[in-house]
């Protein structure tokens, strides 16, 4: 389990601060109805984070792991730090993490994805959060989604994907059951209706 710091000073790619939805047909099975937040889109590729993955690891563990705690201070840690939300970010490096949160919460690791959200990678935060001086909404993701140049380009004209404008509260949502549905569902689209013919949002 590694943290570290992603490289910024780029601009931003017009799939920035977006949502994909996989659509119906998605014939790769690790993103199977998924939902993922694209924080990096240029000539280079895209990366993101599918955020309505569960992960066995918890906050605990990572907390642990990182040496941060012991198995006494574990069983002793407040429910919110207990329960504080960490998902399968993607395939790609599932040992690493990273933190998307609110822009209250700034770091020298922390990168600005949209507006009002920044990804962090670095320990700083893990230490703010465990403290409980961390960001107002944020969210643990293990490993992440990404693709090479021009491949998500082709990925979505070939309808794999839906993409539209990311909203906030689905990012930070902690109950994961049914999120692909309501993300559907804040686009005023059904699973019912969705089809392969399908575009953009």
């Amino acid at each position: 389990m590694a943290f570290s710091t992603l490289k910024s000073g780029r601009e931003r790619g017009f799939l920035d601060g977006q949502f994909l939805i996989a659509m119906p047909h998605m014939a790769d099975s690790r993103f199977a109805r998924s939902v993922v937040y694209i924080c990096a889109h240029s000539g280079e590729g895209a990366m993101g984070f599918i955020i309505n993955r569960a992960q066995p690891v918890k906050f605990a563990d990572v907390l642990l792991h990182l040496e941060m705690i012991d198995q006494n201070d574990a069983i002793m840690l407040p429910t919110e730090t207990r329960e504080f939300p960490v998902q399968c970010g993607g395939p790609l490096e599932p040992g690493r993490g990273f933190v998307l949160h609110s822009d209250d919460y700034l770091s020298s690791g922390s990168i600005p994805v949209s507006d009002d959200i920044c990804l962090t990678s670095t320990l700083d935060i893990v230490r703010a959060i465990f403290k409980g001086s961390g960001p107002r909404r944020a969210t643990m993701l293990m490993g992440y989604a990404g693709w090479g140049p021009g491949q998500l380009e082709a990925e979505i004209a070939r309808n794999d994907w839906l993409n539209c404008p990311a909203l906030e509260d689905l990012i930070f949502e902690g109950a994961l059951d049914g999120k692909y549905e309501r993300t559907l569902a804040s686009l005023g689209i059904s699973c019912a209706t969705l089809s392969a013919e399908a575009g953009h949002a």
